[in-house]
């Protein structure tokens, strides 16, 4: 069956005599003027103009936007990337008090497993994993290496005396089969009193905590290697940046004001698409981003991780969840809706009580890994290139090959440079559209239609910068993609203050505008792409306030509130996405 083709939308021929913030045309980018607050029209120039300019086919202009992606990744940003899979590993108190969260109840003489590192190991590879992120600390406080800092901890316990060590282990057996080792240090600590983001009651107490956590920090950075993933889950308010800069200068940091990678947003394993690398450094330095707060404009490159648990929705193993166990269809729907979509993808599988992985667990990770080997790991054919048009071949005879999957990759160093993009088919001398989308980035995976190809053709319609695409690769799998491959996730965003669908919106604002001053409201659409916004119309206590809002962007507007106590409601329609969130920003 053909995949959808409405990535790209129809731009209306006519814009209702509505304001345009620029028009992009073959030579440049220009700017119109303003006109008619109350009717403007916000529209994404160059995603527009690549669908206006279509002129049948075989007419694909040159659309490239003067300039480079603001954002280009580090070395150490591309070689993570390039991970691709990682295995996550929860096992703490919880594990014995068959709970998510620890309530410190556990006599620590309970807890005496056989720890086998050399097992977990195994598993990850067997998954196809090439990182473990180890949660040497969750936020009961239980420390899982050799610490002075808390009486709560390993150490405390009679597994091997009192003397084991689970991060050195594990260390030991990661270096023994080639996988890198990241590490989870919870800011919150329940045992030592420390909140969310490692933040405390009193300034005292926050400086005794303060310390603590930056020796826990210090310890699980400088005994075990070098960490390729550091988490500081929740954002951490305990100031850290020199120990990152020091210690883990090259790891990828996952929330907090350091952060240089950022959660997808949800718990599911589930990237939108399409999904920017890059965002804001405003939203970078935050410490909280998701990958709603992606844009193809933004100035940081943040790339996505998706965690989820093979025992969805619960991350620590219990005695009764195994019924939650992701059957093999699961795992590969999210292996297709995160790696599928340029996002990392971050596995949990939680070791038992006897610290070991659950035997079915174990099973279910080598099944996956097994399956992601058959239907990728040997391709029919591929190519690399730069520029707007690349052709790739499959002739295995006069007739061509079977291809029922394709997988795109931009060349990242450059940054994310393509903005629109369409894949095609010859069949018997014929051309045909298989697939419209927008973003690339590290990874696309395409199912497309079954049959016998004699070349695809890949057109990079808008662009930023010369493409460079460093693999376009044909493979026959032989086998369906999952029926949800291109649907829509739903992602969290701390700023996120409402919804549209239907492609309009009217939402109140009051109890969100706490000061006079700018707001910048973005709307990011769940699938599809904003092309622009129309009717725009600020409400104060009922009455029209066209001079206090104006553009922000192609989807955005801002707001300038210049008094308080007044009922302030925001409506007007979205162009080119049916449904998706609406983002509030302070400016000041």
């Amino acid at each position: 069956m053909l995949p959808p083709k409405s990535r790209l939308a129809e731009v209306p021929s006519k814009l209702d005599q509505s304001f345009m913030l620029f028009a992009v045309f073959d030579g440049g980018v220009s700017e119109m003027p303003m006109i008619d607050i109350d009717r403007r029209v916000f529209l994404t120039g160059a995603l527009a103009s690549a669908a206006v300019h279509l002129r049948g086919q075989d007419a694909l202009p040159s659309l490239a936007v003067a300039g480079r992606p603001r954002a280009v990744p580090t070395a150490d940003q591309i070689a993570w990337q390039d991970l691709e899979i990682g295995m996550f590993v929860h096992i703490a108190p919880n594990t014995w008090q068959d709970k998510e969260d620890d309530d410190l109840s556990t006599p620590l003489s309970a807890i005496n497993p056989d720890i086998d590192t050399e097992n977990w190991a195994e598993c990850a590879v067997n998954l196809g994993a090439r990182y473990i992120v180890f949660v040497a600390k969750h936020e009961g406080g239980f420390c899982m290496w050799q610490t002075e800092t808390t009486k709560y901890g390993i150490a405390q316990t009679p597994w091997k005396g009192g003397r084991g060590d689970v991060l050195a282990d594990l260390s030991a057996s990661c270096q023994k089969r080639g996988l890198r080792l990241g590490v989870y240090l919870s800011p919150r600590d329940k045992f030592a009193g420390a909140g969310l983001g490692g933040v405390c009651k009193d300034a005292a107490a926050q400086q005794a905590y303060n310390a603590i956590y930056r020796q826990q920090l210090t310890e699980v950075l400088t005994r075990y290697g070098q960490m390729v993933e550091v988490w500081f889950d929740g954002s951490s308010g305990v100031p850290t940046a020199d120990l990152v800069e020091k210690y883990a200068a090259h790891a990828a940091l996952f929330q907090g004001p350091q952060a240089t990678i950022r959660w997808v947003g949800n718990e599911m394993g589930f990237a939108p698409y399409p999904l920017w690398n890059a965002e804001s450094k405003a939203d970078q330095h935050g410490g909280v981003s998701t990958s709603m707060h992606g844009t193809p404009d933004g100035d940081a490159w943040v790339p996505v991780e998706c965690d989820v648990s093979i025992r969805r929705p619960n991350w620590f193993w219990s005695t009764t969840n195994e019924k939650h166990l992701m059957t093999l269809d699961q795992l590969i729907e999210v292996y297709y809706r995160s790696v599928g979509r340029g996002a990392q993808l971050l596995l949990n599988i939680p070791p038992d009580r006897t610290g070991h992985m659950a035997a079915a667990d174990f099973a279910r990770a080598k099944e996956f890994g097994e399956e992601l080997r058959r239907r990728f790991g040997k391709s029919v054919a591929e190519t690399a290139g730069r520029g707007e048009r690349l052709e790739l071949p499959l002739f295995k005879n006069d007739e061509g090959d079977k291809a029922d999957h394709v997988i795109l990759e931009e060349d990242c160093r450059y940054g994310q440079r393509v903005r629109a993009f369409r894949l095609e088919g010859r069949v018997k001398g014929k051309w045909k559209a298989l697939y419209d989308g927008s973003s690339i980035g590290h990874k696309r995976i395409l199912p497309i239609e079954a049959a016998t190809y004699e070349t695809l053709r890949l057109r990079l319609m808008v662009e930023q910068g010369e493409p460079r695409i460093r693999r376009f690769a044909a493979f026959h799998a032989g086998v369906a993609a999952p029926a949800s491959w291109d649907a829509s996730p739903k992602v969290w965003a701390d700023d996120a203050v409402g919804d549209w669908t239907g492609g309009s919106f009217e939402i109140d604002l009051t109890k969100k505008i706490t000061d006079a001053t700018s707001y910048r409201l973005r709307f990011v659409a769940r699938g599809g792409q904003v092309r622009g916004l129309a009717g725009v119309e600020l409400l104060l206590d009922g009455a029209p306030a066209a001079h206090l809002v104006r553009s922000g962007g192609p989807d955005a507007v801002i707001l300038t509130m210049t008094a308080l106590n007044q009922k302030v409601v925001l409506r007007g329609r979205v162009e080119g996405a049916d449904q998706g969130a609406i983002l509030l920003k302070r400016l000041n």
